[in-house]
């Protein structure tokens, strides 16, 4: 059964983690990919997101895919207990997936219940088309993209940092522009989205 956590902000919501796996989060392994943030300026929420999970007592185990070889890629991916990928740029991210083969190994192994923490670029690529979140990311860093067509493996669209600076501007444009053409589902970086199987619904933080 398909497991995710896609969040805004996953050291907001980092407890929250805690609970929805059930299961004691010390000593699992987590692939972290950070590969989202190479092509942007602010990139502080990848050593946040490093510190909440190792403050929950998970091991840190990075593989920057863009890159590493394609037997590192499957290896790490394959052998540690969770997937988590951090936010950036989602154009980026998924050219990268794509051309490195790691959206394939990722898809697989999501499809046998490893759970995979998506944050914000690492939520939006789960669509099934990233081109809606043009307003929010800057397509032109990924000119060998091919086609929007990401990994598919949910039915709606995460919208994230709903109501959050910088990017209250740019999520209010995406909801304007797709809400009744796409399935969007809004989250602030408080709040999360929880997948299990072909269910989901929104948690959110206490503050």
């Amino acid at each position: 059964m398909k497991k995710m956590f896609l969040a805004s902000s996953f050291v907001d919501v980092a407890d929250l983690f805690v609970e929805f796996v059930g299961e004691k989060c010390a000593g699992k392994t987590v692939t972290f990919i950070p590969t989202a943030s190479l092509v942007e300026e602010v990139r502080f929420y990848v050593e946040t997101g490093k510190e909440a999970l190792e403050g929950r007592g998970m091991i840190v185990d990075e593989l920057e895919i863009s890159t590493a070889s394609r037997q590192e890629i499957e290896s790490k991916i394959q052998k540690n207990d969770y997937i988590y990928i951090t936010g950036g740029n989602t154009f980026f991210l998924l050219q990268e997936l794509k051309r490195t083969g790691a959206d394939k190994i990722i898809k697989e192994q999501v499809d046998f219940g490893k759970i995979y923490i998506g944050e914000s670029a690492g939520a939006v690529i789960m669509s099934r088309n990233i081109e809606y979140v043009k307003d929010m990311d800057d397509s032109a860093s990924a000119p060998d993209i091919g086609s929007f067509s990401s990994l598919g493996m949910i039915d709606f669209y995460p919208v994230p940092h709903h109501t959050n600076f910088p990017f209250k501007e740019s999520v209010e444009s995406i909801i304007t522009n797709y809400n009744g053409e796409l399935d969007l589902c809004p989250i602030s970086n408080a709040q999360v989205i929880v997948v299990n199987g072909g269910e989901f619904e929104v948690w959110t933080a206490e503050t």
